[in-house]
């Protein structure tokens, strides 16, 4: 495990002290919680970028696909 120094605003220490208090954890396992929670968040957002712009450049392919299959139903 590695250590790093934080520098935090007095505001958010000041609350994150308070919560900690309530939730009976320790600092340094509420911090990697919380790491971890936004490290998930924009891994997820990325995915969802990234997902959005390949979903743009198949969909006029897709398009050209679906009328062609709507074609062949016509033809039935």
């Amino acid at each position: 495990m590695k250590s790093i120094s934080l520098k935090l605003q007095d505001n958010i220490l000041d609350e994150t002290e308070s919560l900690l208090e309530h939730l009976k954890t320790s600092r340094n396992k509420y911090i990697n919680e919380a790491i971890e929670f936004y490290n998930r968040f924009h891994k997820r957002r990325l995915i969802e970028e990234q997902l959005a712009k390949e979903s743009q450049l198949v969909r006029e392919d897709s398009l050209d696909v679906l009328y062609d299959f709507e074609s062949l139903e016509d033809e039935m």
